[in-house]
C-alpha cells in the first residue's frame, strides 16, 4: 500500500510538471496536440491523487499502523468518522487534501472551458499546475504521507496509534477544514484566470464574469469555513469566545477580506470598465494571502492552537511566495497600459465612490490584521524578543473600521450610479436614518451606555431599513403592474436580478451577524470553586451544583457535573458540562453545556477539580445575542446561493475567441 501511494504521488508530480511545460510550449509553438495533452495530464493528476488519498483514508480506517502518519493521528478506539477526519488532522495528510482539492478544481476548469477562452486556457492550465507542482513537491519529498515506521532495517507495526487531537474530535471539525480548504484552494482559479488574461492581453470582459462567479463560490466556502471555525472555538475550547484574533484565525480572514473587496469592485469593471488594475491586484493578493495563511499554519511561524509544529517547509513556502509575488508584480506593471480604466469617477456622491470607499476600508482592515499578525514575528527577527499583539489592539483598530463598513452597506443600495444630487440623497436617507437614530435613542433610554454598541445597533437598523425599502419599492411596482400578490412580486423581483437582490440578502445576513457581535459588549462571566449542593448566581440565573458522575469507555475517561438551572425562580432543567481525558493521546478536553436562545446563551464549562483538590471549578457565562451570528451566516449563505442563480434576463457578454486549427488561428464569434 505504501509503495502504491508513494508512486501515485510521484507520478502526479510528474504529470503536473509535464502539464506546465506542455501548455506553455504548445501555446508558443502553436501545437494544439501539446495543449490537449497538457489538459489530459490534469485529469491524470486528479486520478492519481484520488488513488493516493483513498489509500491513506483506507489505512487510517483499517488501522495500518506501519505508516507513521496513521500511528501519529489515529488509533483503534476512535470512531470511524474521526479516523476519516484524521486525513487532514496532520501535516502530510492536510497537504495531500490541499493537492487533491486543487486537482479537482483544475479538472472542473479544464472541462468547463474546453471550448472557451482557448487563447488563454494554456496559461490558465500552466498557472494551476504550477501551484499543484509546488504542493506535490512537498508531499513527494519533505512531507510524504506514506512514510513507514522503521526499526533497524525492517518495517514495524506500532500496534496502535496516538489518536487524533481531542480538540479535533468534534462534528464541525469533520467538515470545517475541507470547507475552509475549498475556499483557500479555490482562490487559485480566479488568480489563474487573471494571469492568463494579462499574459494574452485579453480585450473582452467575459473572463471577468467567469472569475467573479468562481470568486463568489470560493468566497462562500471561505465564509462557511471561517464561521465553522468560530463555532468550533465557541463550543469546544471552553473559554466561551468565537474569535480571539489568533494568528491562524487571522490568516483565514485576510483572503476573505480581499475577496470581499474584489466582489464589490468587480462590478465597477463590468459596468464601467473601471478599476482594472485594482481588480487584478485584489485577485492576486487574495491568492497569495491564501498561500501566506497556509504558510503560517504549516511552518510553525506563530503560536496557535490551530497551527502545526515547527517544520522544514519554511524555505519552500518563502521561495514560492517570493517568486510568485515578484512575477505577478512584473506582469501587472508590464500590462499597465492594457489595464487603463475606460471611464473616470464622475462624482463623490455616486455608487462608484461608495464601492471605492468600501474597498479602501476593507483594505485598511486587511492591513491592520496583517500587521498585528506579523508584528511578533517582525519584532523577534529584529530585536530577538517576541512582542505579542493581543485582542485589545485588534478590537481598537477594527471596530471603528467595521462601523464604517456597516454604514456603507446601507448607503450602497440608496445611491445612484454616476452621480446623485444632495436633494435625492436627503429623500432616500431620511427614513432609514431616522429609524437608526430612534433605535439608538431607544436603547440609550433603556440603559445601554456602551458607545459602539449603540452605534452598531443603530447602523444595523439603518441597513435593514434601506434593504427593506429597496425590496418593498421594487415588489410593490411589480405587484401593481402585474396584479400579483406581494410575495409573488418579491420572488419575481429577485429572479429578475438575482445578483443585486441576493447581494442585499447577504447584507441582511451581515447585519444579523453584527447584532451577534454587538452582544459581546454585554457578556457576563464568573469562575468559581464550588462544591456539590452549593448555589451560585449569574445575572438572572441561579445555578445549583449537583453531583459529579464519572466513567470511561475505550477512548477516554469522563466526568460530568450536573448543574440545576433556574431563571427568575423558574426551573429550566439540568445542564451537564463534561471533562474528558483521552487515554491514547494523554490529553484532556472539555465538553461544554450550552443553553441556546435567540436573546442569550447560558454557557457552562466544567474545568475539573481545583488545585487544592477541595472543590470543583465551574466557568459560567451569559452571552447575549450570540446566536444571531449563526443565524446571520445562514442568511449570508442563502443570499450567496441566490447570487449564483442566473437572472431571468441574463447578461450575455460578447466575446471573440481564438482557437488553434492545424497550426493556424481561426476567429470564432460566440
Amino acid at each position: 500500500m505504501e509503495n502504491l501511494g508513494t508512486l501515485a504521488i510521484l507520478l502526479a508530480f510528474c504529470f503536473a510538471a509535464y502539464s506546465v511545460v506542455s501548455s506553455v510550449v504548445g501555446k508558443w509553438t502553436r501545437r494544439p496536440f501539446l495543449i490537449l495533452s497538457a489538459e489530459r495530464a490534469v485529469y491524470a493528476v486528479w486520478a492519481l491523487l484520488t488513488l493516493a488519498a483513498s489509500l491513506l483514508v483506507y489505512a487510517l480506517i483499517s488501522g495500518d499502523f506501519r505508516l507513521s502518519y496513521v500511528a501519529e493521528h489515529s488509533n483503534r478506539t476512535m470512531p470511524t468518522v474521526y479516523k476519516f477526519t484524521a486525513w487532514w488532522g496532520g501535516q502530510e495528510g492536510s497537504l495531500l487534501l490541499w493537492s487533491w482539492l486543487l486537482a479537482t478544481y483544475s479538472c472542473v476548469v479544464v472541462f468547463q472551458n474546453r471550448r472557451k477562452f482557448r487563447d488563454m486556457m494554456p496559461y490558465i492550465t500552466a498557472v494551476l499546475m504550477t501551484v499543484e507542482t509546488f504542493f506535490l513537491t512537498l508531499i513527494s519529498f519533505p512531507e510524504a504521507p506514506f512514510k513507514v515506521l522503521m526499526a533497524g532495517k525492517g518495517i514495524v507495526d506500532a500496534g496502535d496509534g496516538n489518536g487524533l487531537n481531542p480538540l479535533l474530535q468534534y462534528w464541525t471539525m469533520v467538515i470545517h477544514p475541507p470547507i475552509l480548504y475549498l475556499g483557500y484552494v479555490g482562490f487559485a482559479v480566479p488568480f489563474a484566470f487573471a494571469m492568463g488574461s494579462l499574459i494574452t492581453k485579453q480585450k473582452g470582459e467575459a473572463w471577468i464574469h467567469t472569475t467573479r462567479r468562481w470568486t463568489l463560490v470560493t468566497w462562500m466556502f471561505q465564509t462557511t469555513g471561517v464561521l465553522l471555525g468560530a463555532g468550533w472555538a465557541y463550543a469546544v475550547l471552553g473559554w466561551g469566545g468565537y474569535w480571539a484574533w489568533d494568528p491562524v484565525e487571522n490568516a483565514a480572514l485576510l483572503p476573505w477580506i480581499t475577496a470581499t473587496a474584489f466582489l464589490h469592485s468587480v462590478m465597477m469593471q463590468e459596468k464601467k470598465g473601471m478599476m482594472k488594475v485594482w481588480n487584478v491586484v485584489l485577485v492576486s493578493a487574495t491568492f497569495f494571502l491564501c498561500i501566506f495563511g497556509t504558510t503560517l499554519t504549516r511552518v510553525g511561524l506563530v503560536q496557535s492552537v490551530h497551527a502545526f509544529a515547527q517544520s522544514s517547509l519554511s524555505r519552500y513556502f518563502t521561495t514560492f511566495l517570493a517568486v510568485g509575488i515578484g512575477a505577478t508584480i512584473y506582469l501587472i506593471l508590464n500590462r499597465l497600459e492594457f489595464l487603463k480604466s475606460e471611464a473616470p469617477l464622475e462624482s463623490v456622491l455616486s455608487r462608484e465612490s461608495s464601492f471605492l470607499f468600501n474597498n479602501l476600508i476593507l483594505l485598511a482592515s486587511c492591513f491592520a490584521v496583517l500587521w498585528g499578525t506579523l508584528f511578533p514575528v517582525i519584532t523577534e527577527a529584529i530585536t530577538g524578543e517576541k512582542i505579542s499583539v493581543d485582542t485589545p489592539f485588534f478590537n481598537r483598530i477594527n471596530i471603528p473600521i467595521a462601523m464604517g463598513l456597516l454604514l456603507l452597506t446601507g448607503v450602497g443600495p440608496l445611491i445612484a450610479w454616476r452621480r446623485s444630487s444632495v436633494e435625492s440623497l436627503k429623500k432616500a436617507f431620511m427614513i432609514p436614518a431616522l429609524i437608526g437614530v430612534v433605535v439608538s435613542l431607544g436603547l440609550f433610554v433603556m440603559g445601554v451606555r456602551h458607545f459602539y454598541a449603540l452605534m452598531s445597533l443603530g447602523l444595523c437598523a439603518f441597513v435593514l431599513a434601506t434593504v427593506t425599502i429597496e425590496f418593498f419599492k421594487g415588489a410593490s411596482a411589480i405587484s401593481s403592474k402585474n396584479s400579483t400578490n406581494f410575495f409573488r412580486a418579491m420572488f419575481e423581483l429577485t429572479y429578475r436580478n438575482t445578483r443585486r437582490y441576493g447581494g442585499y440578502l447577504v447584507h441582511v445576513g451581515v447585519v444579523f451577524m453584527f447584532i451577534g457581535f454587538t452582544g459581546k459588549a454585554f457578556d457576563i462571566d464568573k469562575t468559581l470553586q464550588v462544591v456539590p449542593g452549593q448555589t451560585m448566581q449569574l445575572g438572572r440565573y441561579d445555578l445549583q451544583i449537583g453531583k459529579v458522575e464519572s466513567g470511561q469507555n475505550p477512548d477516554y475517561q469522563w466526568e460530568i457535573l450536573n448543574v440545576n438551572v433556574s431563571k427568575d425562580g423558574e426551573n429550566l432543567g439540568v445542564m451537564r458540562p463534561e471533562q474528558r481525558f483521552y487515554t491514547a493521546a494523554r490529553q484532556q478536553s472539555s465538553v461544554v453545556a450550552i443553553r441556546r436562545r435567540l436573546n442569550e446563551d447560558l454557557y457552562l464549562n466544567f474545568a475539573g477539580t481545583s488545585n487544592d483538590q477541595k472543590g470543583l471549578v465551574l466557568q459560567s457565562y451569559v452571552f447575549p445575542l450570540v446566536n444571531w451570528i449563526w443565524i446571520g451566516y445562514w442568511v449570508v449563505l442563502f443570499g450567496t446561493i441566490i447570487c449564483l442563480i442566473p437572472s431571468k434576463s441574463r447578461l450575455v457578454w460578447p466575446r471573440t475567441e481564438v482557437v488553434a486549427v492545424t497550426g493556424k488561428h481561426a476567429e470564432v464569434q460566440n
